[in-house]
């Protein structure tokens, strides 16, 4: 079922018109379907249910307390990045012993917190932090548990800027050098070894790149054995792609054939960081129509929604579908969808054939779910917008939008300025 429906030619959530919601709440705003999150996580989980897992969810990808929580109670943990995507999970509920700590650049602040909360693992990407985790928790009188961040250099073959598998990405520990830092972490007193992990990208559409990945992982693992090096966990990370547009990605449950029959032999909990797959296409962004505006050179639709709420497409170039959210005509055109923002590359959508809107209308970004709010900014000090989660025939705003007192929160203007300004 596609919870995101035309009824007589308008837009629903779930039970609840569109329209409704942006009347009530406001534009811009985001809008989330519990029912498409719910069955995203189930489909995916579920999957792996023959074998001992964890689905960690990529919190950078959606980082709503209220999502968080919602994932919680079905039984997922959560993967972060910062202190901060920690006190989000723990005030959301998320149990410890499911959260795994990613990142290049954990501050020292950082790591205590993580030692402290006792989480499942840190995945550690140089021989640095190891040291860092090791004093860290000599000075706490604790043991981290930790796994090695693992490159592979395998091709992801998807955009550059969101690949992390290449010998020439920032993230990981060479996996022809892992070895030796395997025996040098057994060495440090504080550290307990309990995984492998590895990360190659998102937004892939191929098993081929798993696969690969997946092969050196495993012959890894059999290497550190005969090292006298237990390894637990096996964490795949996450990076499994959705459609946007006309992208065919492996379903869950293909995925997690493949998977579990090439781990067969391993005999490690499987960690999985899915963000997009269970998010992406369960959100949406909703905009209002300002202005429309035609030039010697083009039509242009000018929306309140603009690069500071999503800026997927002017950072990636990503495509996003627009849809009207009520259906009035079949008439179309050729336009660019941009914002109130003051960048050319402020937009969208470009050379994109669409419904032909007017001043007022409302329309929907599909598929915005993942890295659209935890990606906006202030930008023009313009207030971040609401998001509101939907189940059934109610809506819950779960981040109320932000007031123009809010972006100025914590400034301040220095006494002496008194003087200077008479």
């Amino acid at each position: 079922m596609n919870y995101f429906h035309y009824k007589d030619s308008e837009l629903w959530c779930e039970e609840v018109p569109v329209s409704m919601i942006a009347r009530d709440v406001g534009t811009p705003l985001y809008l989330y379907s519990y029912r498409t999150i719910e069955r995203h996580f189930n489909v995916f989980d579920e999957a792996f249910a023959p074998v001992p897992h964890i689905i960690c969810f990529s919190v950078k990808a959606n980082s709503n307390i209220a999502i968080l929580s919602m994932l919680a109670g079905m039984g997922g943990g959560v993967d972060i990045v910062s202190g901060g995507e920690l006190y989000r999970a723990l005030l959301a509920g998320v149990n410890p012993g499911k959260i795994v700590y990613s990142g290049v650049g954990k501050r020292v602040d950082e790591i205590r917190y993580a030692i402290e909360s006792d989480i499942l693992m840190f995945n550690v990407e140089s021989e640095q932090e190891l040291e860092v985790i090791n004093a860290c928790a000599g000075e706490l009188r604790r043991k981290a548990r930790i796994s090695l961040r693992v490159n592979p250099d395998v091709d992801p073959m998807t955009h550059p800027h969101i690949s992390t598998g290449l010998k020439e990405n920032k993230f990981g520990i060479d996996i022809n050098k892992s070895r030796y830092q395997y025996r040098r972490a057994r060495e440090l007193e504080h550290l307990d070894i309990v995984g492998v992990d590895c990360h190659i990208g998102s937004q892939i559409t191929e098993m081929s790149p798993f696969l690969d990945a997946l092969d050196r992982l495993t012959n890894l693992i059999r290497c550190l054995r005969k090292d006298g090096i237990d390894i637990r966990y096996l964490d795949l990370g996450g990076g499994l792609g959705i459609t946007y547009k006309e992208e065919t990605p492996p379903h869950p449950t293909e995925y997690a054939e493949e998977i579990i029959r090439r781990t067969k032999d391993i005999d490690c909990t499987l960690v999985f960081e899915p963000g997009r797959v269970v998010i992406g296409n369960a959100g949406i962004l909703v905009s209002e129509v300002l202005y429309t505006k035609v030039s010697s050179e083009k039509h242009f639709v000018i929306v309140d929604a603009g690069m500071n709420d999503l800026i997927r497409p002017s950072l990636y170039g990503s495509y996003h579908a627009i849809q009207p959210v009520v259906e009035k005509s079949d008439d179309h055109f050729d336009a660019d969808i941009v914002g109130p923002i003051c960048e050319s590359g402020d937009y969208l959508a470009r050379k994109r054939t669409i419904p032909r809107f007017e001043r007022g209308d409302l329309l929907a970004v599909m598929s915005a779910g993942a890295y659209g709010f935890t990606m906006a900014s202030n930008y023009n000090s313009r207030p971040r917008v609401a998001e509101v989660l939907v189940k059934d025939d109610r809506y819950y705003v779960i981040r109320r939008r932000e007031t123009y007192g809010d972006i100025v929160k914590g400034e301040a203007i220095p006494s002496f300025f008194a003087g200077v300004n008479g």
